[in-house]
């Protein structure tokens, strides 16, 4: 037999080693930005960067709930959109009544009035998706294909029940009136609404960032998705926190449509669906379940549909397409897969 060999105090007390951390689609944001300069004056590559920094914040802002669904509970939500659609509408409840204050001349009463908005369109998106899951989804666990028909059947309903509730016609949605116009640095325009839309995204990324990383509740899902039964043994009822997580997920949806209707100042019942393209791309780019995955995703798809747009409008229609298969090709499980962390 062989001599076992005797571990020192110090080896045993010393830590583990960190894991590597994987840094390189973290540059390809600030890449793709600086590959453009050369090709435009820098004025307007100040405004191109700013308006798809801010369409990459509603897009993640809608696509982070769909993430969270599709990669931790394995969930094939295809009406997701239908959350954004109603979410926007259920923000029309608090933002016509109070259009005079939308009116004044007052940004603390201009987002006053949109914080209230925001409270009541996550708060109806979640009690709809909570109900949604405990009535469609539920009974559809594990069998993908039949989650994919339902889902699909949801949205169409959901639709035609906005129809029912707010009319068929499309809704004008102004913007506040401290948000309207731009902000000049030097000679490049940035909108207002714009800037405020990075900073929304920015604190949704923070917030999902360090709730899963940082608290117990995020152990917890982490925990439930990698051996659920390990975590129901410990006594946690691992399936009310999934279901916490539908809900989570369709609140941050209906954020999402508040934000993407104020960007358009339109709403229209389809608004969701017409996103769900875009918002299953950037869901597949950054890998399933990868928040931080989701938001670089979400960011160079925004960017790159900016860019394109002016430099080359034609090759705009299929940069979304390109993109992805670009990204699935140098790693096919996305930017940050489960696998990676």
């Amino acid at each position: 037999m062989s001599a076992t060999l005797p571990i020192s105090q110090s080896q045993a007390e010393a830590p583990l080693p960190a894991a590597r951390r994987d840094l390189a689609p973290l540059l390809l944001v600030p890449a793709l930005a600086l590959a453009v300069l050369p090709f435009v004056s820098l004025p307007t590559w100040l405004t191109l960067t700013v308006a798809g920094l801010a369409m990459g914040m509603m897009i993640f802002i809608m696509a982070s709930g769909l993430t969270l669904v599709f990669g931790l509970m394995s969930v094939l939500n295809f009406g997701h959109g239908a959350f954004v659609s109603v979410g926007a509408f259920s923000a029309t409840m608090v933002l016509l009544p109070m259009r005079g204050w939308l009116e004044a001349d007052s940004l603390l009463a201009n987002l006053g009035v949109l914080g209230l908005a925001v409270l009541v369109a996550m708060l109806v998106t979640a009690l709809i998706g909570w109900a949604f899951e405990r009535i469609v989804i539920m009974p559809v666990y594990g069998q993908h294909l039949k989650q994919i028909l339902i889902t699909m059947g949801g949205m169409i309903v959901s639709e035609q029940l906005i129809n029912v509730i707010w009319g068929a016609e499309q809704i004008p949605l102004p913007l506040p009136a401290t948000l309207r116009g731009a902000i000049f640095i030097g000679d490049a325009a940035i909108e207002k609404y714009r800037l405020l839309a990075v900073v929304v995204g920015l604190l949704v990324f923070a917030a999902m960032f360090l709730t899963l990383n940082r608290t117990k509740i995020g152990l917890l899902i982490r925990a439930g998705v990698e051996n659920g039964e390990m975590v129901e043994a410990m006594g946690y009822r691992i399936r009310r926190l999934f279901v916490g997580v539908f809900a989570a997920g369709s609140s941050l949806a209906g954020l999402g449509g508040v934000m993407w209707g104020l960007y358009k100042e339109t709403l229209v019942a389809s608004m969701g669906s017409e996103v769900m393209i875009m918002v299953f791309i950037v869901v597949i780019i950054g890998g399933l379940g990868s928040v931080g995955g989701c938001f670089i995703g979400s960011l160079l798809m925004a960017l790159l549909a900016n860019y394109a747009g002016f430099l080359a409008p034609k090759v705009a229609l299929v940069s979304n397409i390109v993109l992805m298969i670009a990204i699935l090709l140098w790693r096919p499980a996305g930017l940050y897969s489960k696998s990676r962390g």
